[in-house]
């Protein structure tokens, strides 16, 4: 694409099309810019268009699409064409910090974005210039510009929270460290001063204090791996003035706004987090401010208002509190039980309130407080940081806490008795406040797995939390009714299983609660209760225990997915799954009706997938349904496609990228419950799986592998004789898929099938071709899992073919090549194969190498059968050799960027393993004593000569055993 205004127009257009809620207009608009994306040019055309373009939404438009252009193709993946050419890529960063700089805020954080993702690939080695780039702009004195620059920096470094600690990231954090930190100390000491001589210019001070917000997050990123010399010395500048930020109170700065922070909290709520980890990590050198900072913070805590623009700064000053309380030399600090009675007073209980926002975020944005209250995203509420405090304190004073909170809860209890309708916050409150005081150690797959002595677990549920659950209207005193469900969530391990089993049908009835997060939690909590382990490993509740309750359970369950706001909740589809796990057989009465619901369901959603989890959930319930109905009545099947073909058609013919591999698994599982033909319905969409276009994304391989596996395990001889001319584009597939290292053993997996089910003479002209092009592989990039996969094929081929014609096949490529490879691959490699069914494999093929292949005992090869005979019992007897070149250690397989769906494996789609040589071969040890046995019948004395001058003494007693057990001996 030329950098042309008739191009730039084109996109303008195009871009405005993708904004369309109508999807006939937004779709193709975004499918052409998908098409053209791979052109040179095209991000120039972009970044051209959100300099110069006169309309403001067009600026942003382009500006997102460069974003998520960079963030799908900016990473080189080894063995896949680079998508972005390279002179594209100098001018990209030849012009993109200049363009940030200058472009307006929303636009700004766009590129801002873009830049720390090219940095992550590209920075330190291969864009050198960009942090001086980055630190000129300092002595601008333009904070538009700074403020730019704070931003880059930011979403750069922000990633040194959370690496791995590794000799090359210290080596990019010293350069940057070395680049960045005396003009960031500089800036920070400028940035005060300026904001005391503007201390009465609003609009001044609010840039200023933007600046101020990031300079602090840029000091967090920076002293989080470790604590660099440079700040250690400069730590009295740093502390001081944040010391005296905290302090700060400008009434310009205040916002009249309750729900939105200031830029006065915000920068308050980074500096108790700044102050956080330096108490935390490098406490020795903090010891001398510390004092002044809980003074402070404790100042700050018991003056700061309920409203919710100050949630965050009080939960990270709540959090400073947590984390100093709970270290060893801190703890003269809060030894004193009147401190104690005062933090819990002052702090921790007034925190713990159910406030007015809090009840409008539960009946109006259920979605954003469920996932903060049961998938822990919590982490900035009041409510998480005072449980943690609870917790903190109970570290070292359990009881004195436990004693001053059970008065609290008691006392909230009777106002609640007083005038339930009225008071029932305080109960909501109390249970809280038993909550944290109870959970010592939590986790998401077992709930509490420590919990304080001090309380009384299945009392207070008996006494305070079954009343509730069980009382007629499950619509009344909706926060309470969340709050028992969330007890037994949380509480699985400690409350005795009969009240468990008491509590089923309680979570059953509450299924129909009109509150989405009481419904949600009803089921929620029953898929955790059905993944409970008992003393067995069996699961803690039985399908036998379940059965009074299965159609009221699948009723509900059901139905709650038609309750506003529900429909694609992702907790009642995965009860849905589990239930169907734990129940088994007990669900086929009810499968038509469920099946027909599922299939409904998935109509819809196909429409326009947005909740990945909840869609896969209703894959695996559908497969679940497959399987447990044909396991009883094999014939069902038939019924099960005709459900579901039509819907799979119509996610196929619109190519619904996301659900695509799902519906391949699924087909997969049908297929494979058919005996020994494949129906025509699947006959006529197989040429459609060969097309070059499916096998582009990622996330479609291994789903269409398993698909044609079960293809050719169910119907070989149909598609030889049906099919015969797709089989070059079968091998097509084979052909692109041993090319890359991602996915080459997936292309082993579809060779290994083919060589094992289509009828030898369909294949025959194809053979040598295949060869060449392993060998072709082999030459050009010879890794572990290649050799390991290639070894498995050679030897399957030897089992079905014969050892003969493998000899000949590697002996018609290129002379004496057989010999070459037993010397250079088998023999050295053998001993890395893993894997029961491919050692398997491996040893009936070597074993027919040594006793079937004429070859081996009469030519130049004869040399090699002792060492591929001792290679052969190595195997059966050493350990595996795990061992992978350094080089190869990184190749990630999964990590291909781009915006493709990965794959999700089905985990109820799961494919049985398979053992190509099972009729054949029982015990490989014992077969290899028989074929030894035959050889030696058919040369006498042969055998028995080549052993006893060369193979090794240990191997030669291993051998004599397998002997003795297949009771033959070697004449």
């Amino acid at each position: 694409m030329e950098l042309s205004d008739a191009n730039l127009q084109t996109l303008t257009e195009y871009l405005k099309k993708t904004l369309d809620p109508d999807p006939a207009i937004r779709r193709p608009a975004e499918k052409f810019l998908e098409s053209v994306e791979g052109s040179q040019n095209y991000p120039l055309l972009l970044l051209t268009l959100l300099e110069k373009s006169q309309e403001n939404v067009i600026k942003v438009c382009a500006s997102v699409t460069f974003k998520n252009y960079i963030k799908r193709n900016w990473r080189i993946v080894e063995d896949e064409p680079n998508k972005i050419c390279e002179s594209d890529r100098i001018a990209i960063k030849a012009n993109i910090v200049p363009l940030m700089l200058s472009s307006p805020e929303q636009i700004q954080k766009q590129l801002s974005d873009a830049i720390s993702i090219i940095g992550r690939e590209d920075f330190p080695q291969k864009w050198p210039d960009l942090l001086t780039e980055m630190v000129n702009r300092f002595q601008s004195g333009d904070f538009h510009v700074i403020n730019g620059v704070l931003r880059t920096a930011h979403s750069l470094f922000k990633r040194y929270r959370h690496e791995f600690k590794s000799n090359e990231l210290w080596t990019e954090i010293k350069l940057v460290l070395d680049a960045f930190a005396l003009p960031l100390t500089n800036l920070f000491k400028a940035t005060i001063e300026l904001c005391s001589t503007h201390a009465n210019d609003a609009s001044a001070l609010k840039v200023l204090f933007s600046s101020l917000i990031l300079i602090a997050k840029l000091f967090y990123s920076l002293n989080f791996q470790d604590l660099p010399e440079f700040f250690e010395d400069n730590m009295e500048t740093w502390m001081t003035n944040f010391h005296s930020l905290l302090t700060l109170d400008n009434k310009l700065l205040q916002t009249d706004d309750e729900e939105e922070a200031g830029l006065l909290e915000l920068l308050k709520s980074q500096i108790c987090d700044n102050a956080a980890l330096y108490a935390q990590k490098y406490d020795e050198e903090f010891q001398p401010y510390l004092p002044r900072f809980v003074t402070a913070i404790w100042n700050l805590l018991v003056t700061t208002g309920q409203e919710v623009k100050y949630d965050l700064l009080v939960s990270n000053a709540i959090q400073f509190l947590a984390s100093v309380c709970e270290r060893p030399h801190y703890k003269h600090l809060f030894e004193d039980q009147n401190t104690l009675t005062s933090i819990c007073e002052k702090v921790i209980v007034p925190n713990m309130e159910f406030r007015a926002a809090d009840e409008e975020a539960f009946e109006d944005n259920s979605e954003e407080y469920i996932r903060r209250d049961l998938e822990g995203s919590d982490i900035d509420t009041r409510r998480r940081a005072a449980c943690d405090l609870v917790r903190g304190l109970c570290k070292f004073f359990e009881g004195p806490v436990t004693g001053i909170f059970s008065g609290y809860v008691n006392s909230m209890l009777q106002e609640y008795a007083k005038n339930p309708s009225v008071n029932w916050k305080h109960k909501d409150a109390a249970i809280y406040l038993v909550t944290s005081l109870a959970s010592k150690a939590q986790t998401q797959k077992h709930g509490i797995t420590q919990a304080n002595e001090l309380v009384n677990l299945t009392e207070f549920f008996v006494n305070h939390i079954q009343p509730d659950l069980k009382s007629a209207t499950v619509n009344e005193f909706p926060v309470l009714k969340a709050d028992g469900i969330k007890y037994i969530m949380i509480f699985r391990n400690q409350v005795p299983k009969e009240q468990l089993l008491v509590s089923i049908p309680l979570l059953i009835n509450h299924l129909q609660a009109e509150s989405i997060v009481v419904h949600t939690y009803a089921a929620h909590a029953l898929e955790r209760l059905f993944t409970m382990r008992g003393s067995n490993n069996a699961t803690l509740i039985t399908a036998a225990e379940m059965a009074p309750f299965v159609e009221m359970l699948l009723t509900n369950l059901f139905k709650a997915l038609t309750l506003p706001g529900s429909s694609e909740n992702e907790y009642i589809m995965k009860a849905i799954m589990r239930s169907f796990s734990l129940l088994q057989e007990s669900i086929i009465p009810y499968i038509p009706s469920v099946i027909t619901q599922l299939t409904q369901k998935l109509l819809a959603v196909s429409k326009n997938p947005s909740k990945p989890h909840f869609n896969h959930y209703m894959f695996e319930s559908i497969c679940l349904s497959i399987r447990i109905t044909c396991k009883a009545n094999p014939e069902a099947v038939g019924s099960f496609e005709e459900a579901l073909f039509l819907v799979f058609t119509e996610i196929l013919q619109n190519d619904v990228q996301e659900f695509i591999p799902y519906v391949f698994q699924v087909m997969s599982l049908l297929l494979e419950m058919h005996k020994n033909e494949i129906p025509s319905s699947y006959m006529a969409l197989f040429p459609h799986l060969l097309q070059p276009v499916l096998w582009e994304r990622t996330g479609n391989i291994p789903p269409l592998v398993r698909l044609l596996q079960a293809y050719l395990e169910r119907g070989a001889s149909t598609i030889a004789s049906a099919a015969a001319d797709k089989i070059p584009g079968l091998l097509g597939v084979f052909q692109k898929l041993i090319a890359s290292k991602a996915n080459d053993h997936q292309g082993f997996y579809l060779l290994n099938s083919i060589i094992e089910h289509m009828p030898p003479e369909s294949v025959d002209q194809y053979r040598k071709q295949i060869f060449i092009l392993l060998f072709q592989r082999l030459q050009n990039s010879k890794t572990t899992k290649f050799i390991k996969s290639f070894l498995v094929f050679i030897n399957l081929y030897c089992v079905r073919y014969g050892a003969l014609a493998l000899q000949e096949i590697f002996d018609s490529i290129q002379p004496k090549m057989f010999g070459m490879v037993l010397e250079k691959i088998i023999i050295p490699e053998i001993q890395k194969v893993s894997g029961q069914v491919e050692k398997k494999i491996c040893a009936v093929g070597i074993t027919k190498i040594l006793t079937e292949c004429p070859p081996m005992m009469d030519t130049e090869y004869t040399k090699l059968w002792i060492p591929l005979l001792q290679a052969l019992i190595g195997l059966f007897e050493l350990p595996e050799d795990d061992t992978i070149p350094d080089e190869e250690h990184f190749i990630d397989i999964e990590d291909t960027p781009g915006y493709q769906t990965a794959f999700s494996q089905l985990a109820f789609a799961g494919k049985k393993e398979h053992d190509p040589v099972g009729q054949m071969v029982n015990n490989p040890r014992i077969h290899l004593a028989q074929s030894l046995h035959k050889l030696s019948t058919a040369c006498p004395g042969r055998v028995l000569s080549m052993l006893s001058t060369s193979l090794n003494t240990e191997a030669l007693q291993y051998l004599q055993g397998y002997l003795q057990a297949a009771s033959v001996s070697l004449l």
